[in-house]
């Protein structure tokens, strides 16, 4: 546990400033074919100070929380701060923000686990699966906690404290077809310490066995047909592309080097039937998977509306892209370890629902593909990207027919978007991933599938 409150540290401050303390606990547990191959608990907690003076910062850290050296961090940022303003002279500038303070902590209240009844836990899906699906030619079960604790308080009289869980079980499969190895993996979990999320290994085993017969289509599998296709993205992976190659140009410090989003706003940028918002903490009445209260900036943490119905709104920031580009700051600053700057990063990016039912965007395809999951995939501020489908099916006259094997998509994000054509009014989560913009963060992904034409590859 860290303390909570850290009010009585103003005094040392002479410019503005923010001071943080935080500590991230990880546990991990890794079985492949039932062997234990590992066990890790690690804690990683510090403080660290960040001072701004006319457009420029200063930031220092230190792994030990103490009277002393919550002061050597201080004064280091701010000697580091009017360094670099008498370095770059720059006329005199404030940072937006209104004051807030928020208090919140999703610790469970439930007995903790240890580490040796995790391993237990994941013994008991990896038998399971040892038992009961013998074509399997290796098998993966793992389990990752995350606590993110932190505290924060500001010059201008904000703070905040904050204890964030999430809790996953990854299960992977491999089987083989023709000597060539055929895999399929999903994430299990939500937001809260393991013992909220999950309470019996059985609980998992329903959807484990829909992962095997995933599997066992996809070994039966054929591989797409190279072009551009009619295809229908389903929520796992629209989520994901919109965060990947639509959400990180609309940050704006990408946008302030220079994103294809910089000269897109209030343009039409996708089909109006498409909607896109990072949520901050709550969504159509439900907590986000990974909810934002308080930024780490101490800026009271909104919902942004990126896209609305086709037309580019809005930008993420933080306080100082939102003094550059005379906006308000929105509370998507944050940091993933007490020794990293706050960056501007999305939260929980999800695209709106539509109308349609899913079957009905599927028969309304001739001769398309039905895309299910990505195991991989990169974009850039261009827009451009290029994705790893792991899982889908083929179209013919509206039927779903074989599965298909590994393969891409790739395309303009913005080019793709302007082809919508049917959304389906369903909406699925996901939080099992990291965004990996310089430093590591949970995030949350969702949406409802989506029809449009995207170029797939081949053999």
């Amino acid at each position: 546990m860290i303390e909570k409150n850290l009010s009585g540290y103003k005094s040392l401050f002479t410019e503005y400033s923010e001071l943080r303390m935080q500590e991230n606990r990880m546990e991990a547990v890794y079985l492949v074919n039932g062997n234990l191959m590992g066990n890790v608990k690690l804690v990683k907690n510090g403080i660290s100070a960040r001072v701004y003076k006319n457009g420029v910062w200063g930031f220092a850290s230190h792994p030990e929380f103490s009277d002393e050296s919550v002061k050597s961090v201080i004064q280091s940022a701010t000697n580091n701060a009017l360094f670099m303003d008498n370095k770059t002279g720059q006329p005199p500038s404030e940072l937006p923000g209104v004051p807030v303070r928020l208090e919140k902590d999703f610790s469970t209240q439930r007995r903790r686990l240890s580490q040796a009844e995790l391993i237990q836990f994941a013994g008991e899906i990896d038998a399971y699966l040892k038992d009961g699906f013998k074509n399997i030619t290796s098998r993966k079960v793992a389990i990752q906690n995350l606590d993110m604790e932190k505290s924060l308080v500001t010059s201008d009289n904000s703070s905040a404290y904050a204890m964030i869980p999430r809790s996953i079980i990854y299960v992977f499969l491999s089987t083989e077809k023709d000597g060539t190895p055929v895999e399929l993996f999903e994430a299990f979990g939500w937001l809260g310490q393991f013992e909220d999320v999950f309470r019996e290994p059985s609980d998992l085993f329903p959807r484990i066995d829909k992962l095997h017969d995933d599997l066992m289509k996809k070994r039966e599998g054929i591989y797409a047909e190279a072009g551009v296709k009619e295809c229908i993205l389903d929520s796992r992976l629209a989520g994901m592309l919109a965060h990947e190659a639509v959400g990180h140009t609309t940050e704006a410090d990408f946008v302030l080097g220079g994103s294809v989003a910089a000269e897109m706003m209030n343009e039409q940028v996708a089909s109006p039937l498409f909607t896109l918002i990072d949520y901050a903490n709550t969504a159509m009445g439900e907590t986000c998977p990974i909810p934002v209260y308080v930024d780490d900036e101490g800026i009271e943490a909104k919902d942004v509306v990126i896209i609305e119905e086709g037309i580019l709104k809005n930008y993420m920031h933080n306080k100082d892209s939102a003094r550059r580009l005379k906006a308000a700051p929105t509370g998507n600053a944050r940091a993933y370890e007490f020794s990293d700057e706050p960056l501007i990063r999305m939260r929980n990016t999800a695209i709106m629902p539509g109308r349609d039912r899913l079957e009905d965007m599927i028969a309304s395809i001739e001769d398309g593909y039905y895309l299910v999951d990505t195991g991989n995939g990169q974009a850039d501020s261009t827009g451009e990207f290029t994705f790893g489908i792991n899982q889908g099916y083929e179209i013919k006259k509206g039927k779903l027919e074989k599965a298909i094997l590994d393969t891409t998509i790739s395309g303009v994000a913005f080019d793709m978007l302007k082809t919508v054509s049917m959304v389906s009014d369903e909406m699925y989560w996901t939080c099992s991933g990291f965004c990996g913009k310089k430093q590591m963060i949970p995030v949350g992904m969702g949406g409802p599938a989506i029809k449009c034409r995207v170029m797939i590859g081949g053999r």
